[in-house]
């Protein structure tokens, strides 16, 4: 994580009531078992770390909070009127975007895929302002940063740079579908294909689950991608790519390979077993049936 620390002045108390989370924060506060802990940790042992605060832009006596949303949520639940905070005047509100947003992917156990790809989106946008590339040109004779934004984003956080391209495009779908990517009902891979697709077809997507409770394989979401790219999706196309039954749904026999081998050219390859293994219980059947037949005419 940056370090501000030398833009800090001293420690203040400060009324609860006077702070504000970041109007820019991508990250959702949730009343959940996590929280509940910090409160205890909080009413036993005291805020043992400040928040840190930004005095507001237009509010004269109020602050937003750069680092420390939950601990104040915490202390407010606790009915504590004062808190520590640490309060960095000197601040740019670029480094307070950045501060609050490594902050966030630094101390948290866990943060959902749609909200770690917005966190990532807003740091993109203040590097973009800060004078990082997302693509290096190398004909480009003003001075650059040497990894490019969304590289050094991957290494600050031991994600690929794919990665965090991945669950940037997440953005792009509607908040539905956000949902049911961060409920994990939508896997991270069929989820960044859907974000290429128009509200209205990521709608209906969300529709069809709605009615059905069945989401998007890979290979699904790909397909509408693709038919989206030649302009051939439409609502009914959308809803037969839907229907397809997924790889996992079909039923599969798997039969072990030395009681096969025997029966079968050895220098049969593996993808043409098989067909042939198709064509002679083909053959099998027409026998049976023939067998059957005979039976009957006597």
């Amino acid at each position: 994580m940056s370090n501000y620390f030398d833009k800090f002045q001293r420690t203040f108390l400060y009324d609860t009531d006077r702070m504000m989370p970041m109007p820019e924060s991508p990250f959702v506060f949730r009343l959940n078992a996590s929280f509940r802990n910090l409160v205890g940790s909080i009413e036993q042992y005291g805020l043992l770390e400040p928040i840190v605060v930004i005095p507001h832009p237009k509010y004269s006596g109020k602050y937003e909070i750069v680092s420390g949303v939950r601990r104040w949520m915490a202390c407010r639940e606790l009915n504590y009127t004062n808190i520590s905070c640490i309060v960095a005047d000197n601040m740019t509100r670029d480094e307070a975007l950045i501060f609050m947003v490594d902050s966030n992917l630094c101390n948290r156990d866990y943060i959902p895929p749609t909200e770690k790809g917005k966190a990532y989106k807003l740091k993109l946008e203040v590097m973009a302002r800060q004078g990082y590339r997302s693509d290096l040109d190398e004909t480009c004779t003003q001075p650059v940063h040497k990894l490019k934004s969304v590289e050094r984003i991957g290494e600050e956080n031991d994600e690929s740079r794919e990665t965090v391209r991945r669950l940037i495009r997440l953005t792009e779908l509607i908040p539905e579908l956000q949902e049911l990517v961060d409920d994990r009902r939508i896997a991270l891979g069929p989820a960044v294909e859907l974000s290429y697709l128009p509200e209205d077809m990521q709608r209906a997507v969300y529709d069809y689950y709605a009615e059905n409770e069945v989401t998007p394989s890979y290979s699904q979401a790909n397909h509408m991608k693709k038919r989206c790219n030649d302009g051939t999706l439409t609502p009914q196309a959308l809803t037969d790519i839907l229907n397809q039954p997924k790889p996992n749904q079909v039923e599969m026999f798997r039969i072990p390979a030395d009681r096969i081998r025997p029966f079968l050219d050895p220098k049969l390859p593996k993808d043409k077993m098989l067909d042939v293994i198709v064509k002679a219980l083909e053959y099998y059947a027409r026998a049976m049936e023939r067998k059957k037949r005979d039976r009957g005419a006597r």
